[in-house]
């Protein structure tokens, strides 16, 4: 592939991106909105993020699957055409049972794009060129991060929240250049496990609500068919995924991080907004103007990390950006009460970028322990991944504040009692950073 067409093609990729991380976290701003609207009690309205999640972790492996077999344009195409259609269904919603449908439809059609995002790099770029790929990528994710915020409280605030759902027909544009830029590679007919698929995804279903929902009763079922699903796939021949994948250790132990690092970066982007609405009492568009300076940052600087990933390896990278979101976390925990909030948008500066290139360090550390031939699936396991780790990281914050559970009584005479719980999160979150990094070296010398 030309150099030019490969560049036309990450643009393209890009501008995708910056409207399916916003699709995902777009309606946070709106929910107290359709709450009253529709008369809905919490654990009602939150559906709304549930069921979109549910199916976009989802639909994560089975395009990832898919990719090992059908022409990317093509899934592209039937994705964000699925995509375009649920939003339009959403625009007209006018009961609650439709808005759900149409996040469905939503999830079902995004969910391709973060996959083909990681299958695209790692098939069609060599290794000495793939930083810079990955790099380009995340700054599609850090735009979309930086957007989001501003764009939802925007329309929620002075317009209808439907209007949101519009923002998802625009990357309908982008198919005609996908067909154009990606290569026509050679497709085949999949022998597809459909039972396995089936289990896969009823299980990852319920252990997404388990963890949502905090339901025992739905984990122990997950745990009941994930063991069916590993006989099933032991037995078949040509099994939905392999588990000889799994046996790639440097790959599984990639995963392992890959959950905790994920872990760090949601528990990021869930707590502050809460955080400036609690402690700091912001209204959302406040709220969206705190997080905006340090997204844009890290969205013009991740090009930056992609090239440092080529010119001074993964380990680099990965260490760069694992201090900057500990230093993040460590400033957080001590000036999570600050009357100047201009501080807390410096602060989360690092913790912004440390993200950005931790995403394209851990990208472009997986794409190598793969083989060509399961590189689909592979990165549609670590894209999936990323969204269970989201859904622990959430669940497990709302619970801590919800609770007002207190670990380290140690900074309670620096905060009030509001700001405590927060600033144990944060401690909590730079323990999880030291684990990583002791982690790591496990796995780094494979994937130099």
């Amino acid at each position: 592939m030309e150099v030019k067409i490969k560049d036309k093609l990450l643009k393209t990729l890009m501008f995708v991106l910056v409207f399916s991380v916003m699709n995902a976290f777009i309606f946070n701003v709106a929910l107290p909105i359709i709450r009253d609207e529709f008369s809905l009690s919490e654990s009602n309205v939150s559906w709304i993020l549930s069921s979109y999640m549910m199916f976009y972790a989802i639909g994560n492996v089975v395009y990832g699957k898919l990719a090992d077999y059908i022409s990317l344009s093509r899934l592209l195409s039937f994705g964000l055409l699925l995509l375009a259609f649920g939003s339009i269904f959403g625009i007209f919603a006018v009961e609650f049972w439709m808005v759900i449908v149409s996040r469905i439809l939503q999830a079902v059609g995004a969910a391709v794009i973060p996959t083909m995002s990681m299958v695209i790099p790692a098939r069609f770029f060599s290794i000495e060129e793939r930083g810079r790929a990955l790099g380009t990528i995340a700054v599609g994710m850090a735009l979309g991060t930086a957007l989001g915020p501003i764009v939802s409280g925007v329309i929620s605030e002075f317009s209808n929240w439907r209007i949101l759902y519009a923002l998802s027909i625009l990357p309908l544009f982008s198919i005609p250049m996908f067909k154009r830029y990606l290569p026509k590679t050679s497709t085949s007919t999949p022998q597809l496990d459909y039972i396995g698929a089936g289990l896969l995804s009823i299980t990852v279903a319920l252990l997404l609500l388990a963890i949502t929902q905090i339901n025992l009763t739905y984990l122990v079922i997950a745990a009941f068919l994930l063991v069916i699903f590993l006989v099933h796939s032991h037995r078949h021949a040509y099994p939905f995924v392999s588990l000889t994948l799994f046996k790639n250790s440097a790959y599984s132990l990639t995963l392992i991080v890959t959950f905790l690092t994920a872990s760090l970066l949601f528990a990021l982007t869930f707590a502050m907004p809460l955080l400036l609405h609690d402690v700091h009492h912001l209204s959302q568009l406040k709220i969206g103007l705190v997080l905006f300076p340090s997204a844009i940052i890290a969205a013009l600087l991740g090009k930056r990390g992609g090239r440092l990933a080529d010119k001074k390896g993964n380990t680099y990278l990965f260490y760069l950006s694992t201090s900057l979101l500990a230093f993040c976390y460590v400033l957080l925990a001590i000036f999570v009460e600050s009357t100047f909030i201009f501080w807390i948008a410096i602060i989360l500066i690092f913790g912004n970028v440390g993200a950005t290139f931790i995403r394209v360090a851990l990208s472009n550390a997986i794409s190598r322990t793969l083989p060509k031939d399961s590189i689909g699936i592979g990165m549609g396991f670590f894209s999936m991944l990323n969204f269970i780790a989201g859904a622990v990281a959430t669940t497990s914050i709302g619970v801590l504040i919800e609770k007002e559970v207190t670990i380290f009584d140690s900074v309670s005479f620096i905060h009030s009692n509001a700001a405590i719980g927060y600033s144990n999160i944060f401690i909590l979150l730079i323990f999880i950073s030291i684990i990583i990094s002791v982690i790591f070296p496990l796995i780094s010398k494979n994937l130099q």
